[in-house]
């Protein structure tokens, strides 16, 4: 008599196609699942083979719901809009993190998917305030208060994840559980969305100057600590665990507020650079920031260039935020483990990255004089408004 055959449960990823929901596709094959990368790029990565890749776009409803198809778990990872000049793209910031959500949720109620793990961020809470060790009970932000589109559209996304929580399904097959991880900032090895653009400021000369108070802390979280957190957070949901993340938002970090710029000290030395002694206040590096997207917003459509910071990124990276881990450590069993940033160093060396022999030309005296005119600029029109500030 031949064994029975039990089938393997089938998940889909959406935003497959990037790094952390490639290296979470991978881990939940090694854990015998199978798994659909779903993305409207397919991944820099070579695919594993049993992995399934489908091209499709979130803001898609008839694509979500043909990739749907005998899925009982969806992670719903895509998104638009978290860094750099994509944070002034409003109208496909929308169209993915709120019309793409909205196809997602819908799209597991009419497929019969039992499950929905949403990838947040802690920008849903968190809008420039000093938080520190704060938990899931703080309110969402108003959201007319949130200065970019990406988090508030994050905002109502998590919403409407977290009110889908116990809709019927189609065709009778139970209700949908759902549940949001709100993670701090991503790091490791091949993170292709932040760290690269930070070591070309740092390869080009730019990053000259820190801002804020040097006592100011955040957080940041692991490649691989948030992917266990999403494995856990998918059985949480289950009936075996008496689907006890149903509903409910967790932070996620590495659970070691630090410095921004001392976490990233290792990485500017690591790659034999100096890291800057310059200190500016944040304010001034904030109206600097408002004024480059005052800019973008006149050119933009000419030129897209890439603004050095914006005003988000100030905030996120100059002001005391961090969240305690106790809610997800309780009731997912999330326990952090510790990592540095010396793979992700020798990652970049490996490609290259490190200071190289070059002449001081006359393009870079250029170039330095214009960020010295500017930085004085910026001073001069920042000063009258910080002192009448402070009066």
């Amino acid at each position: 008599m031949e064994p029975e055959s039990t089938a393997k449960e089938t998940v889909l990823i959406t935003g497959g196609g990037g790094y952390f929901g490639f290296r979470l596709g991978c881990a939940m094959y090694q854990k015998g699942v199978d798994v659909i990368l779903f993305d409207v790029v397919k991944p820099l990565q070579t695919l594993p083979e049993g992995i399934k890749f489908k091209q499709g776009d979130v803001c898609c409803l008839s694509e979500v719901e043909e990739a749907l198809r005998d899925v009982i778990c969806v992670f719903h990872i895509a998104s638009y809009g978290m860094s750099g000049r994509e944070q002034l793209n409003r109208k496909l910031i929308e169209d993915v993190n709120v019309k793409g959500t909205e196809n997602v949720i819908q799209a597991c109620k009419s497929k019969g998917v039992s499950s929905l793990v949403y990838t947040s961020t802690y920008n849903v809470i968190f809008g420039g305030q000093i938080i520190e060790n704060g938990d899931e009970s703080l309110p969402y932000l108003p959201l007319h208060l949130h200065p970019d589109h990406y988090s508030r559209t994050k905002s109502l996304a998590e919403m409407k994840v977290l009110e889908a929580n116990g809709a019927e399904l189609g065709n009778g097959k139970g209700v949908l559980r759902t549940c949001a991880l709100r993670p701090a900032g991503i790091y490791g090895p091949g993170e292709q969305r932040h760290l690269p653009r930070i070591v070309s400021y740092i390869e080009r000369g730019l990053f000259k100057f820190v801002y804020g108070d040097p006592l100011s802390l955040v957080e940041f979280v692991h490649v691989n600590n948030l992917v266990q957190a999403h494995i856990l957070a998918s059985e949480a949901l289950k009936a075996n665990n008496k689907h006890v993340a149903a509903g409910q938002a967790y932070f996620i970090s590495d659970g070691r507020p630090v410095n921004n710029f001392e976490f990233f000290r290792p990485l500017v030395e690591g790659l034999g650079y100096k890291f800057p002694t310059c200190r500016l206040p944040l304010s001034l590096v904030y109206f600097f920031a408002f004024l480059t997207e005052m800019v973008h917003s006149l050119v933009g459509h000419v030129y897209n260039f890439q603004p050095l910071l914006t005003r988000t990124e100030v905030y996120k990276t100059g002001v005391t935020h961090y969240f305690s881990m106790e809610k997800a450590r309780k009731e997912l069993g999330y326990e952090p483990q510790q990592y540095s940033l010396n793979e992700v160093v020798e990652w970049f060396r490996s490609r290259g990255c490190g200071p190289k022999p070059r002449k001081y030309t006359i393009m870079h005296l250029v170039r330095d004089g214009a960020l010295l005119l500017l930085l004085i600029a910026v001073m001069v029109s920042w000063f009258p408004s910080a002192v009448a500030f402070s009066l």
